[in-house]
């Protein structure tokens, strides 16, 4: 049985829209009954509008703060094996692998530095409250035995190679700027078993990004797909899989099997 989870995302994000919402739509209403001038009274309605549709963009499409489903069910069909997230975060993509695949372990693997604290609005010891909250969440959704955290940077992982049998990372990899992403890359390849899948979810730049966050996004530096692409393969990686979600790109790859 599921149980309740806090992945921890500021309100701002997740309830910031509704918060304009909160304030536009009482004025567009007094305008209409004020009988204020209609360009004014269609603007102050389309702002409303938009916010509101934000807030669906971001709750419904996107689904911040909530829990995860895999983009593809071709990642890791055997339902077995170890797995390696790569920037777990709060723990949203660890449990997507872990409930969708019920025979799998898992590590999880966060710096808990800087970055960490800023999206999950954490104060004091950034690697203890990483860790009470994936345990917390892990707890939650009755998965705790089948974990491990691990406190380390992605672009130098402490792990023998082929040492797991997948890997996933969502949201996480993209946050490294181009050369921090090929070198994490590098070694998600070193420390995937030959044969072994690496499931990526990674923020995409697009309609939807645009319209729910535009002001927070428009200058935004993000690799495309066909950047993604040639990061993935240049790393030794076969594309096996790839597609779209809102405000996302997602890749399934394989490490050749010799």
């Amino acid at each position: 049985m599921q149980g309740s989870v806090d992945f921890a995302y500021p309100w701002y994000l997740t309830y910031g829209h509704l918060v304009i919402a909160a304030v536009f739509v009482p004025i567009v209403v007094v305008a209409w009954r004020k009988k204020w001038p209609k360009a004014l009274t269609a603007a102050l309605a389309l702002v409303a509008a938009w916010s509101i549709a934000a807030f669906l963009v971001v709750v419904l499409g996107v689904g911040l703060n909530g829990r995860m489903s895999l983009p593809t069910q071709a990642f890791l069909p055997s339902g077995t094996g170890r797995v390696l997230d790569l920037g777990a975060g709060s723990g949203r993509s660890s449990l997507m692998v872990l409930e969708a695949r019920p025979r799998t372990t898992l590590v999880a693997l966060d710096s808990f530095g800087a970055s960490y604290a800023e999206h999950f609005e954490t104060k004091g010891d950034v690697v203890d409250a990483g860790r009470e909250r994936l345990i917390s969440n892990f707890a939650a959704a009755g998965v705790t035995e089948r974990t491990a955290i691990q406190a380390a940077d992605m672009r130098k992982l402490p792990f023998p190679p082929a040492s797991f049998d997948g890997i996933v990372s969502s949201y996480a990899i993209d946050h490294l700027g181009r050369k921090g992403a090929e070198t994490a890359l590098g070694e998600a390849s070193r420390v995937l078993k030959p044969g072994g899948e690496f499931l990526m979810m990674v923020l995409a730049r697009d309609f939807w990004m645009l319209f729910a966050w535009g002001p927070l996004v428009i200058h935004a530096r993000l690799p495309d797909q066909a950047q993604w692409q040639q990061m993935l393969r240049a790393a030794g990686f076969q594309i096996v899989e790839e597609g779209t979600r809102p405000a996302t790109f997602y890749f399934l790859v394989r490490k050749p099997a010799t």
